[in-house]
């Protein structure tokens, strides 16, 4: 599945709920039906105080072409569509968001660990990664796929573990996403640090490891990361 993912800012003025409150009852309703779209989740953060951003917009395609169709290229950071509910969507924007301070990565995502039905409700923590001074994305990739991912799906509390790699590294934001999903905020939290730590010292076992493990092949403190709750607004699959 091909994934178009929107790390959302407000625009200046505006506050957390207000933007909360615009984004689920006006733009909500036009996003979910941009064409092409079998899935549309939304993650808010736990903590908007602590939060880099004030949520993560998810629209899933079945292919990349149709998704390039809706939203534009890998290397394009705004785009002009022409189909009608995308273009609707794409002018809308322009009422909540800071447009130049919203990341965005489209990627392919992979399963690795499935032991809860839906991600609806689940605490997620998304962490947007970017490789080491030195390294190319090549051998980013092979040591995260071989060596990290095996440990980080099996982090304590982990229910699900996904990744996603960018259809298009040399114009993608970030490496790859890593998204681990948990029962609890408390069981997120005891694995992975609170909303308001970057960085975080976990005493559990698989988690510590995993922990050590980033300094391998991350640049750590260019890592942006988002805890928050995860909603399924529309589901096709």
């Amino acid at each position: 599945m091909y994934k178009h993912i929107a790390l959302l800012v407000r625009q200046e003025g505006m506050s957390h709920e207000e933007f909360v409150d615009y984004w689920q009852n006006n733009h909500t309703p036009i996003a979910k039906d941009i064409e092409g779209v079998v899935r549309y989740q939304q993650v808010l953060p736990t903590e908007p105080e602590h939060a880099e951003f004030d949520g993560i917009a998810e629209l899933y395609f079945e292919t990349l072409d149709d998704l390039h169709e809706a939203l534009g290229s890998p290397g394009s950071r705004d785009y002009d569509p022409t189909k009608e509910v995308a273009a609707e969507a794409r002018e809308d924007v322009n009422n909540f968001l800071a447009i130049e301070e919203r990341p965005r990565f489209i990627g392919e995502e992979k399963v690795w660990k499935e032991e809860a039905d839906s991600t609806d409700g689940l605490y997620k923590h998304s962490a947007f990664l970017v490789r080491k001074e030195g390294m190319s994305h090549e051998e980013f990739r092979e040591y995260w796929e071989s060596n990290h991912s095996p440990l980080a799906k099996d982090i304590e509390g982990v229910v699900r573990y996904h990744t996603v790699y960018p259809t298009d590294p040399e114009n993608a934001e970030f490496d790859g996403v890593a998204e681990l999903y948990f029962e609890t905020l408390e069981d997120l939290h005891e694995a992975l640090g609170s909303e308001g730590s970057r960085d975080y010292d976990p005493s559990k076992e698989v988690a510590a490891e995993a922990r050590e493990d980033v300094n391998n092949f991350l640049a750590v403190e260019e890592r942006p990361r988002l805890i928050g709750q995860e909603q399924v607004v529309k589901s096709e699959e």
